[in-house]
């Protein structure tokens, strides 16, 4: 008889649980600081200003809504708990970052146009922002979450 330990994953301890404020507090903090102090020791003000805006804010929006969207309920969707962790990891990020991209697109171009927003470097840096926090955050939040909950819980 195998014990519970080995069901979850032979040979490591069991995973910790999912927890969605954990998952949005690391997401915000870890870009908004890895991505801060690269801009400081770079001399970017621009970097700096972004770590903590649109980087680590999409981070945490990406974290939260798709933390939500998988968690569902606490039931997860049958097909996110089927597919091979790198095939639903691959289709939740591209996913994200195509959305991330387009309004990344949209919200640089129709902002300036249509509002009172002034046109400038922080607008242009949405286009490349957004999707790499969606990108990053999407995967590190799915490859968290299947860990998470194990296939024997489905």
């Amino acid at each position: 008889m195998t014990s519970t330990k080995e069901a979850v994953a032979p040979g490591r301890a069991d995973a910790r649980p999912f927890t969605l404020w954990r998952e949005v507090l690391t997401a915000y903090a870890a870009p908004a600081l890895m991505a801060g102090a690269a801009g400081f020791a770079t001399g970017q003000s621009g970097l700096v200003l972004a770590a903590f805006t649109s980087i680590a804010g999409t981070s945490a929006v990406v974290a939260y809504l798709l933390g939500a969207w998988l968690r569902h309920g606490g039931r997860p969707r049958r097909w996110t708990t089927t597919l091979p962790r790198p095939v639903l990891t691959g289709l939740l990020a591209t996913a994200t970052t195509a959305a991330a991209a387009l309004l990344g697109w949209f919200a640089a171009g129709w902002l300036p146009a249509h509002t009172a927003v002034p046109t400038g470097k922080w607008l242009d840096r949405l286009r490349l922002d957004l999707p790499i926090s969606a990108a990053l955050a999407t995967t590190i939040v799915t490859l968290r979450w299947r860990a998470a909950i194990g296939r024997w819980r489905v």
